[in-house]
């Protein structure tokens, strides 16, 4: 089981990722005041909720010697604790929030643009996963991740 160890979300398209000790999600939505929880700019569910190991984020600091912070990935919750992979195309909890798994989150040239070049190669299948919300509820930091059972 692991747990959340941070929760962001983006207003706006390149807006910068708030923190926030709690958020809400919706099902089949997003996470309130994120931008994809607005259906006209959601291009599909696997945008409603990204999720990323906090494990991930430090072992690239460690193999590579740059700084990453947490947000840098722009994924909405951060894990510690849990390996998200086993996630895709199984359900989920993060605390009271049933989620989807769907597919990883890959590496992408704007994460290398406003991060490091390193992360395009080190971030394959560690990037994190997305996921479809659905059920919704309120997600804290401290919060339980684990297997739907």
């Amino acid at each position: 089981m692991g747990t959340v160890a941070h929760i962001f979300v983006a207003p706006g398209r390149g807006a910068p990722m708030l923190a926030f000790s709690w958020v809400e999600a919706v099902a089949d939505s997003g996470l309130v005041g994120d931008r994809y929880a607005d259906a006209s700019i959601r291009r599909g569910p696997d945008h409603q909720l990204t999720l990323i190991e906090l494990e991930n984020i430090r072992a690239f600091e460690a193999e590579t010697g740059l700084v990453l912070s947490p947000d840098a990935p722009r994924r909405n919750i951060v894990t510690s604790g849990i390996s998200l992979n086993e996630f895709v195309g199984r359900r989920f909890r993060v605390g009271p929030v049933i989620a989807e798994g769907l597919e990883l989150c890959e590496p992408c040239r704007l994460f290398k643009k406003r991060t490091h070049p390193e992360v395009l190669r080190f971030f394959v299948k560690k990037g994190g996963l997305r996921a479809r919300i659905a059920a919704g509820g309120v997600i804290s930091i401290g919060d339980s991740v684990s297997a739907e059972a």
